[in-house]
């Protein structure tokens, strides 16, 4: 009992996939930030012309409204110029980085769409385990874990702005746009620098969340029969089943035998019923076969309805064995049934 309430089992493709439904997926934050952090850096960078033109057409307009008398109208022209212009300014940052934080999501567990995940659930309004949850050693590792990825990230950067630092007596000498330049050029070493680091601890993270997350849903060996058995049914229900069909296939089998033109046997064991009509078949077909009982009952069956019964032990086996039913007997077969169709037609007079 204590091995099947371990959960030892990896998760199922149908466990996975109800989690998926529930919203319950890997998802690594940092994964995600170090994207949208990326392409807003990018953003920022292939932007910044298009940005500063905007900014300073806003400052030409805020300057040309100088010594004009205020009223209700012109502050509203006020408000929309300047709405319009910071919307220019900063919708297509936010574009980028909400596409790329859709980009982040579906890269890391693919697209989902699922409103199990924000559906309420009066559960979360429990004080007490919102509390627990609050002061968990959970939130407390996680607390740490950002603690010493920032001062990580931070001190790295720290690192290098110290490094540029002493360069600047060398900068100094420079020309206003040569310093412009260097200054530009190492803001954007320490930021990729930084964005490295953060990289490298996004693709541990990642790996650190996949694991738990796999972890989380491993099932116990009960838990996986349980699921087998909802997915495939009772096994005793499916094998009534089987039997209620198998029930059916004999009884229409059985209403064939009448209407067969011969019935080969071996003589006690086995029994296969067969039946010629050129004008539908290319072959004779086997309308009915069995064994035992079933050979018993087809004979019965086509006595009383005095269906010629031929004794061919080989050729009831052969049949038996190699043709389903209501279908065609092989061609290595023909001559034997030939003969004995035959003779069938000769005792009929056909």
């Amino acid at each position: 009992m204590a091995d099947d309430a371990e959960k030892t089992e990896e998760p199922t493709s149908k466990k996975i996939e109800d989690a998926r439904k529930e919203g319950n997926v890997p998802k690594s934050q940092d994964a995600s930030g170090v994207i949208t952090l990326f392409v807003a850096i990018l953003a920022v960078l292939m932007l910044f012309p298009f940005m500063a033109r905007h900014v300073l057409l806003l400052m030409k307009y805020y300057f040309s409204l100088i010594g004009t008398p205020l009223d209700q109208l012109f502050m509203v022209d006020i408000a929309i110029v300047t709405i319009k212009e910071f919307l220019l300014i900063v919708m297509p940052l936010a574009v980028a980085v909400a596409i790329s934080g859709i980009v982040a999501a579906v890269s890391q567990f693919g697209f989902l769409f699922t409103t199990d995940a924000i559906a309420p659930k009066f559960s979360k309004l429990d004080p007490i385990k919102g509390t627990k949850n609050l002061f968990s050693l959970k939130k407390l590792i996680d607390g740490i874990k950002v603690t010493f990825k920032s001062f990580t990230t931070l001190g790295v950067g720290f690192i290098f702005f110290f490094y540029f630092i002493t360069e600047l007596p060398t900068v100094a000498l420079f020309s206003l746009p040569d310093q412009l330049g260097w200054a530009e050029r190492k803001i954007l070493t320490i930021a990729f620098v930084m964005l490295f680091i953060i990289f490298i601890f996004a693709i541990i993270d990642i790996i650190i969340v996949r694991k738990q997350y796999f972890d989380g849903l491993k099932m116990s060996k009960q838990e996986v029969k349980d699921e087998m058995k909802n997915m495939e049914g009772d096994p005793l229900i499916k094998g009534k089943i089987r039997q209620k069909q198998m029930e059916m296939a004999q009884q229409r089998m059985m209403t064939e035998v009448p209407n067969a033109d011969v019935v080969i046997t071996n003589p006690t064991h086995y029994a296969v019923a067969i039946k010629y009509d050129n004008e539908k078949y290319n072959a004779p077909i086997v309308t009915a076969k069995g064994i035992d009982t079933i050979a018993t009952q087809i004979k019965k069956i086509a006595r009383e309805n005095d269906v010629h019964i031929v004794q061919n032990p080989p050729l009831a086996r052969s049949l038996y064995a190699e043709v389903e039913l209501d279908k065609a007997i092989p061609e290595a077969l023909f001559g034997a049934v030939a003969e004995v169709l035959a003779y069938v037609y000769k005792m009929n007079k056909k």
